[in-house]
């Protein structure tokens, strides 16, 4: 028992260290990333982390708001689509948005995409089709990079699955408790960060020429994507504010919905479990005090 206590106390301090030497490190990192900063170094990025924002999403029991997912289509198709394709969602889905079969169809009918070879073996262009996807405003990638200083935009199809910044030690760990739903919100609150964050920047601080200031922005302090919101810009049917902040909101929750459409359906798969998983529990102590109730112990 002595030994047992001993090996306990010695893991318990072994843990302690390592969380401190985390800590540590974290800390240190800071520093040096801001000296960095300070001494024209290599500065950690982005400056400043996108704040945790409320999302219907969000939860073991969070669901789509499908009000916002139709502004934040409207938002993507008048705006981000100038630019950036979204190739792997098709048009079909968008049922999933609370649209009937003729909507979808009607939707769809918006857009020209290439098909063929025809009879005498060319490629021709239609009106697309409910099982076509989102076309992109590009022909290729290289076609991309040209129109855009070299750079070709990302694809959105998965963006905000793909986006998120590092929330450090110990929040890490809270964030994986299942409890709580765990955090999945990274990549919208990344989004809805950089798209609100664009400000001029700072004295002192020099930005290449073609490019933005934005503090939020993962990889640099700049980016070459100009600021592609204005209050105004994109009019809502059912009344919402006609602000960045609105329209950032909206196209943040309706590509997190691009990226898993059946996060509502896995939350409720998940919570089924949970509970199989409960009562089993409870079945299997019941019988095993069953079992061995008139056993001598």
């Amino acid at each position: 028992m002595k030994k047992l206590v001993t090996g306990i106390l010695s893991l318990a301090v072994v843990a302690g260290l390592g969380a401190g030497m985390v800590l540590a490190q974290e800390s240190g990192e800071h520093k040096e990333g801001a000296a960095a900063e300070e001494h024209g170094g290599t500065p950690h990025f982005p400056i400043k982390h996108p704040a945790q924002e409320k999302w219907s999403f969000a939860g073991p029991f969070g669901h789509y708001d499908k009000g916002q997912l139709q502004r934040g289509l409207k938002v993507y198709t008048e705006v981000c689509s100038a630019c950036h394709s979204m190739n792997l969602v098709s048009f079909r889905t968008l049922e999933g948005l609370g649209y009937s079969e003729g909507q979808v169809k009607a939707f769809a009918a918006n857009y020209e995409v290439q098909d063929g070879p025809n009879a005498d073996g060319e490629m021709f262009t239609r009106k697309a089709l409910p099982s076509d996807h989102f076309p992109s405003p590009f022909p290729n990638k290289e076609a991309a990079a040209a129109a855009n200083n070299g750079a070709a935009p990302p694809d959105f199809s998965l963006i905000a699955k793909a986006r998120g910044i590092e929330r450090g030690f110990p929040q890490f760990l809270i964030d994986m408790i299942p409890i709580v739903g765990g955090y999945q919100e990274g990549g919208p609150d990344y989004i809805h960060a950089l798209l609100n964050g664009y400000q001029d920047p700072p004295a002192g601080v020099e930005v290449a020429e073609g490019t933005h200031y934005n503090p939020y922005f993962a990889n640099a302090a700049a980016l070459a994507m100009a600021k592609p919101l204005s209050d105004d810009q994109v009019t809502y049917d059912d009344g919402s504010p006609q602000t960045v902040e609105q329209y950032s909101h909206d196209v943040a929750a309706f590509l997190m919905w691009a990226a898993e459409p059946h996060l509502e359906e896995r939350k409720r798969t998940g919570f089924m479990v949970m509970v199989f998983l409960l009562i089993f529990t409870g079945l299997i102590y019941l019988t095993k005090k069953s079992v061995y109730a008139n056993k001598e112990h």
